[in-house]
């Protein structure tokens, strides 16, 4: 079976007992990703989005209503042991809780096992071992890169290796979760020594992650024909910026600070097999553009590597919410505009035999559009500052103040498909301490 197959779970027609998921625009049935959640007042357990409610999988497990040989995973106190399933056995367990959800007669034993989403608290899904930013936004890479190099936009390697860097796992927070303004050492233009204050050029970046399942031993590659068996779910990601703190400080290693102060990601894991209906081909390559080295090609990933995607973000100030106004829309455009599949990604990451592990996260890099409303960033919205956005209160924004809300949103659409979401990617910014 191949890992783009569908199967009877995506069916269209297919509808739960559970009310709120018929016509859900994020969590109908055909979603179902995987989070950790508490009730009020309990423990953190793994749960199942479905609609406004949250399917306790402890619970269920308990009750013996899945596998034996999937209740240890669906028991533990972290998605990790999810994550580390084999592709068969996560196919095998979103068969079993769409059948659950969708025959009447299960609904009496079920039902019990359902919690309000809005009466929960969302967790990090699992301990992230190490996280890579990549930079397969070519159009953010071409946006960003004029700013600086007008005729020379992209360097000689862009489009031959998928440029990335590491970052930091441990500042990785899920929604929700305020940011405070980083402090760091900037040099402003007109100052002929640097200073050590907040940072007055804060930025998000708009991108996907990518969780890692199954590992790779050190010193074995995963080959590009098999990098989807190292792939377990997908979420939004936020890799907050600092750019003037990058701007003094990333030469000559690159970033550091300025990236490793918070990022925010969406606590929900959307499955592999939930975006089968949503799997399209990878946007060919503009004429001219080399082919990618054999350890990077794969003619399957290329016929469906890309995801029809379609992401937002949002900007909510506090002038904005204390006149009753809802946060205003910064941006949209496709996911397709990655100039290299995630599949590529797992596979570079680990030509030179780096060993990835269970709950490590990618990210794409900020994905960007050609044209303004596609622009995946303040930095290429402002022009590096040079022009401000209008707000509807008549704000101005050329990089994000103190109480200013981002929120990305993502849904993955297709015809006669049911549209499936991530759930959001929102944080506010404090002040700096």
């Amino acid at each position: 079976m191949n890992w783009w197959t569908i199967d009877e779970t995506h069916d269209a027609t297919r509808m739960s007992w559970v009310e709120s998921a018929r016509d859900h625009t994020e969590f109908p049935v055909q979603n179902l990703p995987f989070g950790l959640f508490s009730p009020a007042g309990a423990t953190p357990r793994v749960g199942v989005a479905i609609g406004d409610r949250i399917l306790d999988l402890r619970a269920l497990a308990q009750a013996g209503l899945v596998p034996q040989s999937l209740a240890a995973a669906c028991g533990e106190d972290t998605v990790a042991g999810i994550l580390a399933l084999p592709a068969p056995d996560r196919r095998t367990l979103r068969r079993v809780l769409s059948d659950l959800l969708c025959a009447h007669d299960r609904r009496p034993e079920v039902e019990p096992m359902l919690h309000a989403a809005d009466a929960c608290a969302l967790h990090l899904p699992a301990r992230i071992g190490d996280y890579t930013d990549f930079y397969v936004g070519i159009h953010h890479a071409n946006n960003i890169g004029r700013q600086f190099r007008p005729d020379n936009p992209l360097l000689p390697n862009y489009k031959h290796v998928p440029i990335g860097y590491h970052g930091r796992s441990s500042s990785i927070r899920p929604s929700d979760v305020p940011v405070l303004r980083p402090r760091g050492q900037r040099k402003p233009p007109e100052a002929d020594t640097p200073v050590f204050a907040p940072s007055a050029r804060l930025d998000y970046e708009l991108e996907m992650g990518v969780w890692i399942g199954p590992g790779n031993e050190l010193g074995a590659p995963v080959p590009i024909a098999q990098a989807a068996d190292h792939i377990a779910g997908f979420c939004l990601l936020n890799d907050w910026s600092a750019r003037d703190l990058q701007a003094w400080e990333y030469q000559p290693l690159g970033p550091f600070l300025a990236k490793n102060f918070h990022s925010t990601i969406s606590p929900w894991i959307v499955t592999p097999e939930a975006l089968a209906p949503f799997r399209v081909a990878q946007p060919p390559r503009p004429e001219g553009d080399p082919q990618p080295l054999p350890y990077l090609f794969d003619a399957d990933d290329q016929a469906h590597g890309a995801l029809a995607v379609t992401l937002e973000v949002h900007l909510s100030t506090q002038a904005m919410r204390e006149a009753g106004l809802p946060p205003h829309r910064l941006s949209h455009g496709p996911a397709t505009n990655m100039y290299w599949t995630v599949n590529q990604m797992v596979a570079h990451h680990a030509s030179n035999g780096c060993n990835l592990t269970t709950g490590d996260l990618l990210g794409t890099g900020t994905i960007s559009a050609p044209e303004r409303s596609g622009f995946g960033s303040l930095m290429e919205l402002s022009q590096g500052g040079k022009t401000p956005l209008d707000l509807p209160t008549g704000e101005t924004r050329a990089f994000l103040e103190d109480g200013d809300e981002v929120i990305i949103t993502a849904s993955a659409s297709a015809e006669g498909r049911v549209t499936i979401g991530f759930g959001e990617c929102r944080a506010r910014i404090s002040p700096a301490r």
